[in-house]
């Protein structure tokens, strides 16, 4: 999952991100309130962790702004050093999923983010298979059926069309398929991941008579939709 941590102490926002990364995750730290909220409008997070006092725009204010302009439920983990119970009570009343007082040791952090993960995009890491409809996804032997029928991906395609139902209806950013997929590999061409769309597209059937729509956002990403093939 990709994770934006805001922290202006950068000891301990590396600290947060080597344990969020060693799991697996992919993080991104900022130092600032304001600079975080300009990436939220212009990129795809799946999990926020706030520290409350930091520059310019505090944990708070970022918090109702978040409740207030994103139209999705994004997941929000408040850790900071204030501990009295009026902090606490104000903060998951304002609209935090969660609370930990640090220091919070590797083990509570990750045992909380999974589960506020879990519980937002109803994840089950000890599946081996997703189903979406017509489409069955085996996790260990990366294939996928579509009716029943075997259709040959790359890996990489199978992990972009993994994660584009994962996020059924949800715009993606760019900026987060390239994290999650090609894991931060910033050198390979733009075209590299449009070409894996059409190719996801055409091999999966992804169309309107089909069910599905898969479509770029100009500017920001991608995203597929179920739609009512009545509709069409």
């Amino acid at each position: 999952m990709r994770i934006a941590v805001l922290d202006d102490d950068p000891a301990q926002a590396d600290l947060v991100c080597q344990t969020l990364s060693a799991a697996g995750h992919v993080c991104h730290a900022y130092a600032e309130g304001r600079a975080l909220v300009r990436q939220l409008r212009r990129q795809t997070f799946d999990l926020l962790v706030l520290d409350w006092n930091v520059p310019d725009m505090s944990g708070e204010e970022v918090l109702r702004w978040v409740r207030e302009s994103l139209s999705e439920r994004l997941p929000v983990l408040f850790m900071t050093s204030r501990s009295r119970e009026t902090d606490i009570t104000s903060i998951l009343n304002t609209g935090a999923d969660d609370y930990v007082v640090k220091p919070v040791s590797a083990g509570v952090l990750l045992a909380r983010v999974g589960s506020l993960l879990r519980r937002a995009y109803m994840l089950n890491t000890t599946a081996l298979k997703e189903v979406f409809g017509e489409y069955e996804f085996d996790l260990s032997a990366k294939h996928v059926l579509v009716r029943g029928t075997a259709v040959a991906v790359t890996q990489k395609e199978f992990d972009l069309a993994l994660l584009l139902f994962q996020h059924l209806s949800r715009p993606l950013s760019r900026a987060h398929i390239l994290d999650v997929i090609w894991k931060q590999a910033t050198e390979i061409p733009s075209r590299t991941m449009d070409t894996h769309v059409s190719m996801l597209r055409s091999k999966l059937g992804l169309r309107p008579e089909n069910g599905y729509r898969l479509t770029p956002i100009y500017g920001y990403g991608y995203r597929l939709e179920r739609i009512e093939t009545g509709a069409v």
